[in-house]
């Protein structure tokens, strides 16, 4: 599995939060932002549920949350952490008994619910096993659940009706969380997830002025790959633009593994990770001479592929499909190449080196890479 470490200092976080941790992974205090998925089996099939998991720890995910629907699912928990590597959260609603039990069989985080795990009795007892098991609770409020917090606050009703739903999440969270600091707890994360971009933004920016606790981000119900990756993008990648967020979730109506994919790009974007060369490439035009897409999925292929000598390699490859910005861009990444008709420029640390034909470009662009 290829982990983010050894970082160097731009990729720490702006925004210092209180630290927790969630098994070996250090959420918060300025450490670097981490990735999670969730599965998306029947979490009672614990052999394609071990699988998915692995599956997504080879990709780099660093954080797995499991959902607890039913008390056999938490009880399936155990057996599930013996064949797994990456620590997990557990997802709880409506039955703080499921919290219980997902602690009892090694959950390494609780994820709770305000808009259904609301009662205070039972809020003290999965506090009280957390602390004996020393492990951190998310307050977890979604645009689409909190009505059922508001519903049993009296307090709340009256306000709510003047508050756009953003701010009734803020508001209802910082509740939840002064109530587990009552009990002496304070190994807290939160997260404030709507299904539109601008509430979810409005919300993590308004709580990251009122508390220190460390945020988990993702707009939640982002829909299928292309709307998750736009929603996503802007949503998760404005926030941490802005320093906010301490470990990212993408929601994606699809496999898993995109999820993992997409979180890491859009950490890349922003220079808070790299898991490989970075890759500049033309978006190519009537200009172009040579096939620019193909020989950039044949070399995004083997630079990307997360089990590839070059994924360690911290260098920017230059694709460039004519003479306009080609050289320039060429010239400006450590490694690229700059084509015209039938043959490519080679630049190497901002010089020209030699000239490639056309066949050979990706074969010599890759020989050269593996050179440095």
């Amino acid at each position: 599995m290829h982990m983010m470490k050894n970082l160097p200092e731009k990729f720490t976080r702006g925004r210092k939060t209180r630290p927790v941790w969630i098994g070996s992974v250090k959420v918060g205090g300025r450490s670097p932002v981490s990735v999670q998925s969730m599965t998306k089996t029947k979490t009672e099939d614990v052999a394609a549920t071990v699988k998915q998991i692995n599956e997504l720890a080879e990709l780099g995910c660093q954080i797995i949350r499991i959902a607890i629907p039913r008390l056999s699912a938490a009880q399936a928990l155990g057996v599930i952490k013996k064949q797994v590597r990456l620590p997990i959260e557990t997802d709880i609603h409506f039955n703080p008994k499921l919290a219980l039990e997902s602690i009892a069989q090694g959950a390494d985080a609780i994820r709770l619910n305000p808009g259904n795990i609301a009662d205070p009795e039972a809020i003290k007892e999965i506090v009280k096993q957390a602390k004996k098991r020393k492990i951190p609770i998310r307050v977890g409020l979604n645009s689409g659940s909190v009505t059922g917090y508001i519903n049993k606050n009296k307090k709340f009703k009256s306000k709510a009706k003047k508050w756009p739903v953003w701010q009734t999440m803020v508001e209802c969270a910082l509740e939840y969380c002064r109530f587990l600091e009552s009990l002496k707890f304070k190994d807290i994360m939160v997260s404030l997830k709507a299904s539109d971009v601008q509430s979810t933004v409005n919300a993590y920016r308004l709580i990251a002025q009122k508390t220190d606790y460390p945020l988990h981000l993702g707009v939640t119900a982002a829909g299928p790959l292309m709307d998750s990756v736009v929603k996503s993008s802007i949503g998760i990648g404005s926030l941490l633009l802005d320093g906010i967020g301490d470990t990212i979730r993408v929601s994606i109506t699809g496999p898993p593994h995109d999820e993992v994919r997409l979180g890491y790009w859009i950490l890349e974007a922003l220079g808070l990770a790299r898991r490989g060369p970075e890759i500049i490439a033309c978006p190519t035009c009537a200009r172009c001479e040579v096939d620019i897409i193909k020989i950039t999925e044949e070399i995004k292929g083997v630079l990307r592929n997360p089990h590839s000598e070059f994924r360690d390699l911290n260098l920017k490859v230059a694709i460039m499909g004519c003479v306009v910005n080609g050289p320039g861009e060429a010239t400006e990444a450590d490694i690229g190449i700059a084509a015209g008709q039938g043959f490519a420029w080679l630049f190497k640390k901002g010089k020209k080196i030699r000239k490639i034909p056309e066949a050979k470009i990706v074969s010599e662009l890759l020989k050269e890479i593996k050179r440095i």
